[in-house]
């Protein structure tokens, strides 16, 4: 007996069959043909995926090349979520191990991606710690962290990189293209359980970085820091700052700041610690600016050392103002004007010379302009045009009011006294270096501009001699060198007006005095209770000059000369 065939019920299942295999058959056209790149890619990532390579760093010498910033080996660690077999467990873990908060570890390994960092940069002692827990789905890669042996020294002037070795602040993110280099890949191969199986072959190697000499040397830094700590805390000041320049060159060979930071550890501390105050803080120079005032006076030949200016017994009025001396004068010689640091007499000069040689020679000792050095953050302070000045003003910039200048111009002014006559700009770094030791750029010592002339210059020296021998700056007098140098105590501005309670106790000059090595600024905001820059400011000079000028072997004007300072002793 033969079954009975239900017409439609097989017409039904026979389409259904058909349509089915065009269904199939449409789906093997759109695969092999539409989409076959997009599935082989796929497949592809489940087995491979690129890991970068880390290029190394450069690292940052001072001129004697001993390393202030360099490269320690770290690793870091990633979790690749598919692979995760017990999430509590490595929750509970690492929270153990590196302090992280639950809610942080679950977030990230909640993520849908292959590929998710934990923990960046750390010392092996951790990472082998994890390892032994034998944890799936945690892997290290070896990478390298910025390290700063010398933690605090040249802080701001230094910088610091971030997690990434980027550089954030100071030379590290100035010179951040020559540092950072460039990163590389490599495909890395997976089994069927996305376990790491090798590197392959395939791979574009990183191109580390290039490597810096600066104009630094640590020795100096030393001695500069170590008194720079000494004003910092004896007079309670709110902040300082110390530059030491070799006059010839314009080679920035120290620059510190107080209150300062430890590079190793900088997101502890408050922006107001990683400013380099040196370029980046403009004030009124107070006194110190006579200097400009005085090399005008020769330069232009309106007045000689044999002129005498009357001083007007301390009082000395200029349109609606009354200026006054510390000490009343009478008749002083021209050398006693800047020696006592008389305002009515400085004054005096300055309306002889008039407000646009005063101005001129202002921008030609590089006031009112950045110096170019390239460091971070650094303003051109304050200088204004003859057109705006008041009827007040010749009174007032001649002796450092109504002006506004940084540390870093200080000390390139008063090498062009000390040098000769000549601008040099200043120099921080010396050479970019490659691995090898090649240079790949140097950076030279650079003359810009004439601004007086020899003859004026040592006619200035003679002067800013007296300033420490006979005048103001006493205390910077030195029994083994010959110093010189100008005191500057400026009233800070305060609401539009001049305080009477916070100063800038400051001092600039050169050692030695026959023939000029090194330029030193001390400036210090705010110190209590002395304020005056010859009491202040003038032995941190001078205890910084002698030892410095030791340091580099420099003869004295004793015996015949000194041996190797013990710097480290005082």
């Amino acid at each position: 007996m033969q079954p009975k065939i239900k017409p439609l019920r097989f017409t039904v299942v026979l389409v259904l069959f058909i349509g089915l295999l065009f269904f199939f058959l449409g789906k093997l056209v759109l695969f092999q043909f539409f989409r076959s790149s997009f599935l082989l890619d796929l497949a592809a990532r489940q087995h491979t995926y690129y890991l970068e390579l880390e290029p190394k760093r450069g690292s940052i010498f001072d001129r004697q090349m001993r390393p202030l910033a360099i490269n320690v080996p770290t690793f870091s660690l990633y979790a690749v979520p598919p692979q995760i077999k017990n999430i509590d467990l490595i929750v509970e873990k690492l929270g153990a191990i590196l302090g992280l908060n639950r809610s942080f570890v679950l977030d990230r390994l909640n993520r849908k991606k292959q590929f998710i960092w934990l923990a960046r940069k750390l010392d092996i002692n951790k990472m082998e710690e994890i390892k032994g827990l034998g944890l799936d789905g945690l892997y290290f890669i070896k990478e390298s962290k910025r390290s700063y042996p010398n933690s605090r020294l040249a802080s701001q002037l230094i910088g610091f990189a971030g997690l990434d070795n980027i550089g954030l602040d100071g030379i590290e993110m100035n010179y951040d293209p020559y540092l950072r280099g460039s990163a590389g890949w490599t495909l890395v191969l997976r089994d069927a359980k996305r376990r790491d199986l090798a590197l392959t072959d395939i791979l574009q190697p990183p191109v580390d970085g290039y490597s810096l000499v600066l104009t630094i040397d640590q020795v100096v830094q030393y001695i500069t820091e170590r008194e720079i700590d000494k004003i910092f805390q004896k007079y309670n000041a709110k902040g300082a700052t110390i530059v030491v320049m070799d006059v010839k060159t314009g080679e920035i060979l120290a620059l510190a700041n107080r209150p300062t930071l430890d590079l190793n550890e900088f997101s502890k501390y408050p922006v107001d610690a990683r400013r380099n105050r040196a370029v980046t803080d403009f004030f009124e120079p107070g006194s110190i600016f006579k200097i400009v005032t005085a090399s005008a006076a020769l330069d232009t030949g309106k007045f000689t050392l044999k002129d005498k200016v009357f001083c007007e017994n301390g009082e000395y009025r200029v349109a609606n103002h009354t200026l006054h001396d510390v000490h009343p004068y009478g008749l002083l010689a021209f050398q006693d004007v800047i020696a006592q640091s008389s305002n009515i007499g400085t004054t005096k000069i300055a309306q002889k010379l008039g407000p646009a040689v005063v101005y001129d020679y202002a921008k030609a000792f590089g006031f009112g302009a950045s110096t170019s050095s390239g460091l971070t953050g650094e303003v051109a302070g304050i200088l204004k045009p003859v057109s705006r000045w008041s009827k007040t003003s010749i009174s007032a910039v001649p002796i450092g009011q109504e002006v506004c200048v940084t540390a870093l111009q200080l000390a390139s002014a008063i090498s062009v006294i000390a040098n000769g006559g000549v601008y040099m700009k200043p120099l921080i770094v010396r050479q970019v270096i490659d691995k090898k030791g090649e240079v790949i750029k140097s950076f030279e010592p650079e003359i810009v501009r004439k601004v007086i002339s020899e003859e004026t210059a040592r006619t200035m020296r003679d002067i800013l001699t007296a300033v420490v021998e006979v005048g103001t700056g006493k205390l910077a007098q030195s029994k083994f060198y010959r110093l010189a140098g100008k005191t500057g105590t400026a009233q800070k501005v305060e609401n539009g007006t001049y305080s009477h309670s916070k100063f800038m106790a400051s001092f600039i000059g050169f050692a030695p005095v026959d023939d000029p090595q090194i330029a030193i600024v001390v400036i210090v905001d705010e110190p209590r209770p002395y304020y005056y820059g010859g009491v202040v400011s003038a032995p941190a000079f001078k205890f910084i000059a002698e030892d410095v000028l030791k340091y580099r072997q420099i003869r004295s004007n004793g015996d015949g000369g000194q041996v190797l300072a013990k710097v480290y002793e005082r």
